[in-house]
Order: structure tokens, then sequence, then C-alpha cells
């Protein structure tokens, strides 16, 4: 830590006088982005409820205007939706309140060192978030048969119907029916979609 410059912004005075020793301080999300303009700290730790521009805003702003300033948001908000929308405003950690002071500064070390962090709840669930559509796209694959699924990530390697006739030594009327039982299968309308439909679930190279 000693090497890194900090800006904790909070409006908590009970939570800012325990950190107080750990980074330099300011109460609201207004004060923070002018802060961080003046200061350019290496991490800007940011709740998401406070006066003036919330945490999402000032993260935004921060990292709009300086994208060296690596954010971490500390917050007793643990929705989805509070954790998505830090994300897309650039913030590059995540934790709770109730991380205690090691986890708290492990983070912050990270995130100024150019790493992400999310605390441990948290990354499992951006885990399971991320991992869902992949499911759902594998399921949605089981359903073809041994043929098509062949065909699918030859599809999905960007092969024609030609190509994959002449490669898998079928006639191009029985691979446009297999293509056409694809599209069927996973209710897409095109080879575009079916070929998104196929790499999300980890099929062609």
């Amino acid at each position: 830590m000693a090497d890194l410059r900090v800006l904790l912004a909070d409006d908590h005075p009970m939570f800012l006088a325990g950190m107080r020793r750990l980074v330099e301080v300011t109460p609201g999300g207004t004060e923070a982005v002018a802060a961080a303009a003046s200061l350019a700290p290496d991490v800007a730790v940011l709740d998401l409820h406070m006066p003036g521009l919330s945490g999402v805003e000032a993260t935004r702003a921060i990292t709009t205007c300086n994208p060296d300033i690596g954010v971490v948001i500390l917050t007793m908000m643990d929705d989805d939706e509070s954790l998505f929308a830090a994300m897309r405003a650039g913030a590059k950690g995540y934790l709770l309140k109730g991380e205690g002071p090691a986890e708290v500064v492990r983070a912050i070390t990270a995130v100024g060192n150019g790493a992400a962090v999310f605390g441990p709840g948290i990354a499992h669930r951006l885990i399971d978030y991320f991992a869902a559509p992949r499911q759902a796209a594998v399921e949605e694959i089981t359903g073809l048969t041994a043929r098509e699924r062949e065909i699918l990530v030859l599809v999905a390697d960007g092969h024609s119907n030609a190509a994959i006739a002449e490669q898998l030594f079928l006639s191009p009327k029985t691979v446009r029916n297999h293509v056409s039982n694809i599209f069927a299968k996973l209710h897409v309308a095109d080879r575009a979609q079916a070929m998104l439909r196929a790499r999300r679930a980890g099929f062609g190279s």
C-alpha cells in the first residue's frame, strides 16, 4: 500500500474514520470525482450510495476522465443490478463492507497493480452469470443428432454446405437438409445465428 495513492469516498463518518489511516478520504461522489481529477490516485475506493453523484456515476466519470485510475466499489449492496452497473461503469473491483481489512487491502493493491478483484461471494455470482448462457446453449445442442452436431461444428468454423458435403462424403442436398434441421432445433433464422449459438456452446475453433 505504501507505493499506491488511494482515494476513498464514503458518506459514513465512522467507516471513513476506520479507513483514514489507509487512504485519503472524501465524503461524496462529486467530491470524489474532483479529488480524483486533481490528485490522480492509483485507486479510488467508492461506496455506491453517496450524496451528489452515486458511486456508479462517479466511477463512470473517474474512469472516463482518467482510465489509469482503478476503481474499487466497497459497499453494502450485493444485488446483481448494482454489481453489473458498477462493472459497466468501469469498476475493476467490487467488495462488500463485511470483508475484513486484509481483503480490502489485498483488493486495493491488486487493482492498483492492474488486476480486477471481486469478493468471494461476488466472484461466484459472476461465474454463475457468465456460465448460464453457455450452459443453455450446450443443452440446446445436446438435442441434435451426432451427424447434426458434426455438421454444426463445421458450420461454426465457417464452412459452406458444399465444403461440408465434400468433407463428410455427403450429397449437397443431404447437408442442406441437416442444416435446415439444425436451424429448426436451435430456433435460429440463419447461418450467422447458428454459428454464434455453436460458439457459445464451445463448438468450432
